[in-house]
């Protein structure tokens, strides 16, 4: 069970951490906790697995990124681990998931790949699928992006 002090924590953070010459100042701020108490919980979550990091979120489009291709494959049960390990090496992939096979549907592993063009995800996924020997998959194409943002697990009164 989180404490109050822990929710108004990642509330404060939950949105982001804005552009700043102390950034973490001014999240210790909206959380009404000293920076010591921010760092010192930041650290604690880190060291008990409740969060892996802190990362910066690049708007793809913007840093001339225009393809983006979730490539689902056939792996079998297996090779799961090794594949996943292999291609979450690449550096065009942000994320690798496991999911269930469905009727009609056999693939179970999945890869969001990015490029600046179609055709570098095309390679990436063709190195993927020879560094791996795993040559069944399906790119799907991003045609259109509703939403994108970073989910809200405690939200503001209003929200």
């Amino acid at each position: 069970m989180m404490t109050d002090t822990q929710i108004r924590i990642i509330r404060a953070i939950q949105g982001g951490i804005g552009l700043s010459q102390e950034p973490f100042g001014e999240i210790a701020e909206r959380a009404g906790v000293s920076l010591e108490e921010l760092l010192a919980q930041l650290r604690q979550w880190r060291a008990d697995g409740t969060i892996r990091r802190f990362g910066a979120i690049l708007k793809h489009h913007n840093a001339g990124y225009e393809a983006n291709a979730m490539v689902a494959w056939d792996v079998p049960e297996e090779t799961i681990e090794s594949f996943a390990k292999a291609a979450g090496s690449f550096r065009s992939v942000s994320h690798c998931y496991q999911r269930p096979k469905f009727d009609g549907f056999d693939y179970n592993l999945y890869t969001m790949i990015h490029g600046k063009r179609k055709e570098d995800c095309e390679a990436a996924a063709r190195a993927i699928a020879e560094k791996t020997g795993i040559p069944s998959y399906k790119m799907l194409y991003t045609t259109a992006e509703f939403k994108k943002s970073s989910p809200v697990y405690f939200p503001s009164a209003g929200e």
